[in-house]
């Protein structure tokens, strides 16, 4: 791997774990020498993670939209600023420049792109990892509401697994953690997304 898109929250969030979680992550992919891409903002875990990552002499890629580039100020210090036309190109634009995704907490934009993300590894699109960091509990309803769907018989265990996790609340040890699955990252066999018995 050469560059690890990281999905996060612009905002800071409650607690001031989420933004030390987005440093450390950008400080220890910056250390291990990968490249962060990411929305490109300035504010929140986005503006923390690009200015560990940047303070570690990291290189890092923003992508934003221009209707979000005043709302979520975008980030003037990057290594490379891209302002394209929307949402969808934003995320095509991140997934074409990275090779491998890691989601830290966030909210409705952060669990869109990591969800379209999964899905995309689901049907082909792409056989890169996906990762998701929980750094404590913030995740652990979600992860267990995708138990349920594969108890349900609404997603397929193989699916769920195409997800890596790592819930630790020491940042540091997690991320290695996960980039070094991620960079032993092996795509299982997905020849058909879709069963004739899920029809």
């Amino acid at each position: 791997m050469k560059r690890v898109c990281v999905f996060c929250a612009s905002s800071a969030g409650t607690s001031p774990v989420f933004l030390q979680a987005a440093a450390t992550v950008g400080g220890v992919l910056a250390a291990r020498g990968l490249g962060v891409v990411y929305g490109g903002a300035k504010v929140g875990m986005m503006g923390a993670l690009a200015d560990a990552a940047l303070a570690a002499g990291g290189e890092v890629h923003g992508v934003i939209p221009a209707g979000l580039a005043a709302r979520e100020v975008a980030h003037e210090r990057l290594t490379t600023l891209e302002v394209v036309d929307s949402m969808h190109i934003r995320k095509q634009r991140m997934h074409a420049l990275s090779d491998g995704f890691l989601t830290l907490p966030g909210g409705f934009g952060t669990l869109d792109e990591l969800f379209e993300t999964l899905t995309w590894a689901q049907i082909g699109v792409h056989q890169k990892p996906v990762a998701l960091l929980s750094a404590g509990p913030y995740f652990d309803p979600l992860l267990q509401f995708l138990d349920g769907a594969v108890e349900s018989g609404l997603l397929q265990a193989v699916y769920r697994d195409l997800l890596l996790v790592d819930r630790d609340a020491d940042v540091t040890a997690a991320t290695h953690r996960l980039v070094d699955r991620m960079a032993a990252w092996q795509p299982p066999s997905l020849a058909r997304w879709l069963t004739a018995a899920q029809t």
